[in-house]
Order: C-alpha cells, then sequence, then structure tokens
C-alpha cells in the first residue's frame, strides 16, 4: 500500500513538474514571438517569462490540479478504468475552472489545454511505470528543451547598440531630485549666477574600459575674493553605475538645500 502511495506521488510530481514546464515554455515562446517592440537579449528575456509562467502555473497544478486528478483517477478504478481518453476529457473540463471563476475566456482555454498536457503526461507515466530512469529522462528533457529556447532566442537578438560616452551621461543624469540634476544632461557646461556667485558646472566622460567610462561632474564658483570647485564622479557601465570619487567643498549656496 505504501509503495503504491509513493508511486501515485512521484508520478504525479514529475507529470505537475513536465506539464508546467513545457506549457510555460509554450506561453514565453508566443509571448516573445507576438512582440512588436525590439528586444535585446531575447534568451533572457524568455527565461524571465519562463519563471513567471511556472511559478504561477506550477502552484495551481500543484495544488488544485493534483487533487483534482488523483480524485478522477479514483473514479476511473471504479467505473471506467479503460477509458483513459475520459479521464483526459475530465481533467479537460475541470481546467476551466479559474477561467470560469475569473470570467476570463482565454484563462479558461489555456487552464483547459494545461489540464489536457497534464492529463496526457501522466497516463504516459502510468503505463509505463515511474522508475528513476522515466523520472530523469523527464528532467533531461524539460533542461534540453529549455536551454534550446533559450538559445534560439539569444541567436535572433538583434545585437545591442554601443553604449557612447552620451549614453554614460544620460544614464548618469537619469535620477531625479539628486544634485547631478544642477549639471548639463550632456558633456558640455553652463554658466551662470546664483545668489551673487559666479558659478560654471561642467559635465564630462571619460572612457577608461571597454564601454567602461568616468563621468564626472565638477562645479567653480567665485564672488569678490571667495571661490572654490568641487568635482563629483561615477562609474559607470551599461546598466550599472557606482559612486567614483569626489573632492573639494561643496558651493556655501547649496547649504540649507
Amino acid at each position: 500500500m505504501e509503495t503504491r502511495i509513493g508511486s501515485l506521488m512521484i508520478r504525479k510530481l514529475v507529470t505537475t513538474f513536465a506539464a508546467t514546464t513545457i506549457f510555460s515554455v509554450v506561453l514565453s515562446f508566443f509571448s516573445l514571438q507576438d512582440s512588436s517592440e525590439i528586444l535585446y537579449n531575447q534568451g533572457n528575456q524568455f527565461i524571465g517569462w519562463f519563471f513567471v509562467y511556472f511559478m504561477y502555473i506550477g502552484v495551481i497544478i500543484l495544488i488544485y490540479g493534483n487533487l483534482v486528478s488523483i480524485g478522477i483517477e479514483y473514479l476511473q478504478r471504479k467505473w471506467f478504468q479503460r477509458l483513459d481518453w475520459l479521464y483526459v476529457l475530465i481533467l479537460g473540463v475541470f481546467g476551466l475552472g479559474n477561467g470560469i471563476i475569473f470570467q476570463e475566456s482565454t484563462l479558461a482555454i489555456y487552464g483547459m489545454l494545461a489540464a489536457i498536457l497534464y492529463a496526457i503526461i501522466d497516463k504516459w507515466l502510468f503505463k509505463r511505470n515511474t522508475n528513476s530512469k522515466v523520472v530523469k529522462m523527464f528532467f533531461l528533457i524539460q533542461i534540453v528543451l529549455l536551454l534550446i529556447c533559450w538559445g534560439y532566442f539569444q541567436f535572433i537578438s538583434p545585437p545591442m547598440p554601443p553604449f557612447t560616452k552620451e549614453n554614460a551621461v544620460e544614464f548618469a543624469t537619469s535620477g531625479e531630485g539628486t544634485l547631478e540634476d544642477h549639471f548639463p544632461n550632456e558633456i558640455g557646461k553652463w554658466e551662470g549666477a546664483i545668489d551673487g556667485y559666479q558659478v560654471k558646472r561642467v559635465t564630462n566622460a571619460k572612457e577608461i574600459g571597454e564601454e567602461v567610462y568616468i563621468v564626472t561632474f565638477t562645479e567653480s564658483w567665485s564672488k569678490g575674493t571667495r571661490e572654490g570647485s568641487w568635482a563629483l564622479s561615477y562609474k559607470v557601465e551599461r546598466g550599472s553605475l557606482t559612486a567614483y570619487d569626489e573632492k573639494g567643498i561643496m558651493p556655501p549656496y547649496y547649504e540649507g538645500n
């Protein structure tokens, strides 16, 4: 009895993993294929969508799907033992549940298709027994499928445009409510008067490696015999900004701001 229950639980878990993986791969694949936007690193985007679908679908199948399938399997043993197609059909009908509850036809169709896929895999495993060889094969197939799709999308992704000095400056000045807001948001300088001080602000960028830049904000001021300067710099890469250096004294007109 314990062996039978253990075999049942292993089969249901393997079926859950396989159905969730396959359906998540299919949904992620068509989500990217149907996108009209220009997407870079599509393989990584595919993996991101895959995990979103996998978590959502996996929880539903693990709890709702398995409970329903165990109940229907019990009824099948009593009343329609040889009619596997009826097991698949009934499970497909129960897959409509989420869509009916939320009154969403697309969700209902997806639920039905996922339930039918689950039922087919479940019966296939049942007929071949859930031994360690079958379990390993199923896990290997899912991993290979995922890698193939990731490779496909990475291959068809358009190359990313170069990350230039101008891009680095734009990224460094993209924040709001920071000191960098006072400086030009492109390479260049600004001169003017603030609280009676003559002020010059300069934004500059220097490449120190392949698509790696030091973006520097320099400010100098003078008022009569009072004068000074300060500079703040950042190391900027594509999608990354870190503080690099700061020197000098903050201008007096920043006090209280």
